[in-house]
């Protein structure tokens, strides 16, 4: 009796069962890629049988998305923090930019290309892709519209520049998953410095190295024209 008791304590929760899937699909999207995830190869990471994986994901597209989401929801909650207190929008602007364009991002970058290609062909990855997409898209211009309101940016269009921002990431993104070897300062800069011409910021406001002690930046002059718009 007093084993059975035991057993039933140790034995998982379908929500503790579901969340070790998505994990380890999560890693094997990140080492592999999202082709790799399959009910067998997770079911060989879990020690379990392929069925029992089955069972919590039917469809094995639903896990490939469920782990998408988790890796790059991770990564923008790492990147754009919903709120980060004492640090004014520029100096969580530059942070982004020092993490989105470091090496640490390569492998980031590489599933995001990834899943945007197989996403033609998955449609519950592209509702997926869409959905991340779109709080990409959000989070960073609630970010410049802080940055708007404060006084440190100018721009009549906060999403109009985030989506600036972000095509210019992607393409950097690609850029260095090609494996040339060639990435000129100038080129590991763009995205900042499209930042700073979009944002009214002086050129290297946003290249400062976010994690050594600097002076905080001073709000940009606010014209008319822009204190019209808010």
């Amino acid at each position: 009796m007093t084993s059975r008791v035991h057993r039933r304590r140790i034995r998982k929760s379908p929500a503790h069962r579901r969340a070790e899937m998505v994990d380890a699909a999560a890693s094997v999207a990140l080492a592999e890629g999202l082709e790799g995830i399959t009910l067998r190869r997770i079911g060989e990471r879990l020690d379990v049988r392929p069925g029992l994986v089955g069972h919590y994901f039917p469809v094995v597209d639903e896990l490939v998305a469920e782990s998408f989401g988790q890796v790059v929801g991770a990564e923008l909650d790492t990147l754009v923090p919903p709120g980060r207190a004492g640090d004014t929008p520029v100096e969580r602007l530059a942070r982004f930019f020092a993490l989105a364009t470091g090496e640490g991002h390569d492998a980031l970058s590489r599933l995001w290309i990834n899943a945007r290609h197989l996403s033609r062909y998955r449609p519950v990855l592209r509702d997926r892709v869409g959905c991340q997409e779109t709080q990409w898209r959000g989070r960073l211009a609630q970010l410049i519209r802080d940055g708007v309101g404060s006084g440190h940016f100018r721009t009549a269009d906060p999403c109009a520049s985030a989506v600036q921002i972000l095509v210019v990431l992607d393409g950097l993104a690609a850029h260095a998953n090609t494996e040339t070897g060639i990435s000129p300062g100038s080129v590991n800069r763009l995205a900042a410095a499209t930042a700073e011409r979009e944002l009214g910021l002086a050129d290297g406001t946003l290249s400062a190295d976010p994690t050594q002690p600097t002076q905080r930046a001073h709000p940009a002059p606010r014209t008319a024209a822009l204190l019209a718009t808010h």
